[in-house]
């Protein structure tokens, strides 16, 4: 199986050890993405939802530098730093996904990197 590393400048560049996403056969490994816009590497808002809508744009990008789209993730993970928000994640989410949904998971965390209050990761599996 041939591993392939995923990298876009549509979405913000890694910020330490590791690759914007991994590309294992037919299966991508998506890296945690937080709000940052990838021109500037900052934060896009202090809003909860303009952070929301930053993240999944910002796997949106991952996703199509692989080859897919959100469409094609089978496996999601929201982390979050108050499950407060859930509903709006919710809401969010069904603006980049169409049924059949991922599966998902998503818990409270106590903090993220760079302040951000949302991040998401997920796996990817690209039709043959």
């Amino acid at each position: 199986m041939s591993k392939s590393i995923i990298q876009t400048d549509k979405a913000p560049a890694a910020i330490g050890t590791y690759s914007q996403a991994v590309k294992a056969g037919t299966t991508v490994y998506l890296s945690g993405q937080i709000p940052l816009v990838a021109e500037t590497m900052e934060m896009v808002s202090d809003d909860f939802e303009a952070q929301a809508v930053q993240v999944f744009e910002n796997i949106k990008a991952v996703c199509e530098a692989a080859g897919g789209t959100t469409n094609d993730l089978v496996k999601v993970n929201i982390f979050l730093i108050d499950l407060g928000h859930f509903a709006t994640v919710n809401e969010i989410m069904s603006r980049y996904f169409t049924k059949p949904y991922p599966a998902r998971a998503a818990v409270q965390v106590s903090a993220l990197p760079k302040g951000a209050q949302i991040e998401i990761d997920g796996v990817m599996e690209l039709p043959e």
